[in-house]
């Protein structure tokens, strides 16, 4: 079972949301909101609200019961980009520059931990292969097609017959 939780219009800008988002991705509820809540980052305030409200709406919705913290985890957060209000600063000699005030989207989405499978259940079985016929191919051309290497490169990096091995000269001396 999954809950989630939006937030939208939010006044930072997506990059440092986002910065704060992936510190709690995957993480279990009661280790994120304590990430969040020591975070010094003015973003960190606004994404434990939203999670405590998704975590929230998860207990609403579970019937069998009170879900405990522990029990759920962060399954998916995401930022997306929000509008940008565009302002305007005067700048020298009568010019002006645009300021873009940037806002963003949080969703946070929370999931009941599946209970871990069985330990004395079969494994699960898998179909066999199907055999494939093996064929015999130069190996210049099963190193790389031939649009990427040209018949010199290819050469070199076909096998050769090992090299001789060199005897030293003796000095006449």
């Amino acid at each position: 079972m999954e809950a989630h939780a939006i937030n939208r219009y939010i006044g930072t800008s997506p990059r440092k949301m986002r910065l704060v988002i992936d510190l709690i991705r995957g993480k279990s509820v009661p280790e994120a909101l304590h990430i969040l809540h020591f975070s010094p980052k003015h973003a960190s305030r606004v994404a434990e609200k939203v999670l405590r409200s998704a975590v929230a709406n998860l207990q609403n919705k579970d019937e069998a019961g009170r879900l405990e913290p522990e029990e759920i985890m962060v399954k998916r957060a995401s930022v997306d980009g929000g509008m940008t209000m565009k302002r305007i600063s005067p700048a020298p000699m009568g010019r002006a520059y645009r300021i873009r005030k940037r806002s963003n989207h949080i969703t946070i989405v929370v999931a009941a931990r599946e209970a871990a499978p069985a330990k004395n259940a079969p494994p699960k079985s898998r179909p066999t292969p199907k055999s494939k016929k093996v064929t015999q191919e130069p190996a210049a051309a099963k190193m790389a097609p031939k649009s990427k290497r040209s018949p010199k490169a290819a050469a070199e990096m076909a096998p050769q017959a090992p090299a001789p091995a060199k005897v030293p000269k003796k000095s006449t001396t």
